[in-house]
């Protein structure tokens, strides 16, 4: 009997949920092991960088499948995800640079470009939820 037959296919929120998990998990991950060889110096945005894919990745998906609302569509997750990816990007470039002992103001451009790319996102998926509810009969 193959493996295929007996293993568990997981549904596309469950793959999103799992991969912001392992991102968040290697964000941790990376950020133990550079303060490690940083001689003692740490920076809040390598501590940190783990909970952007956490708290706006695995908890709003989470919250979604418990509520069984409907899976947000291809651009809007796109375009969340974007964001997510850019703020934690972001985390993590601004505190190599502050272990590192210099500031950038270019940094902001991950934080302005993060936040509004996760904005948009979530504003994708609510104005297609109400699309959806008005469409519903009553």
């Amino acid at each position: 009997m193959s493996t295929s037959v007996t293993a568990r296919k997981l549904n596309p929120q469950q793959k999103l949920i799992l991969i912001d998990l392992v991102v968040s998990l290697f964000c941790a991950a990376f950020g133990a092991v550079y303060e490690i060889f940083s001689h003692g110096v740490y920076a809040y945005g390598m501590l940190y960088a783990f909970a952007f894919p956490l708290v706006l990745g695995v908890l709003p998906l989470l919250l979604i499948t418990m509520l069984r609302a409907p899976y947000p569509n291809r651009f809007a997750r796109s375009v969340y995800h974007a964001g997510i990816a850019a703020l934690t990007v972001g985390s993590l470039v601004s505190g190599a640079l502050e272990i590192y002992g210099t500031t950038n103001p270019l940094t902001l451009v991950y934080w302005i470009a993060g936040g509004a790319l996760a904005a948009l996102g979530a504003a994708v998926y609510l104005i297609s939820l109400l699309k959806s509810r008005k469409d519903l009969p009553a």
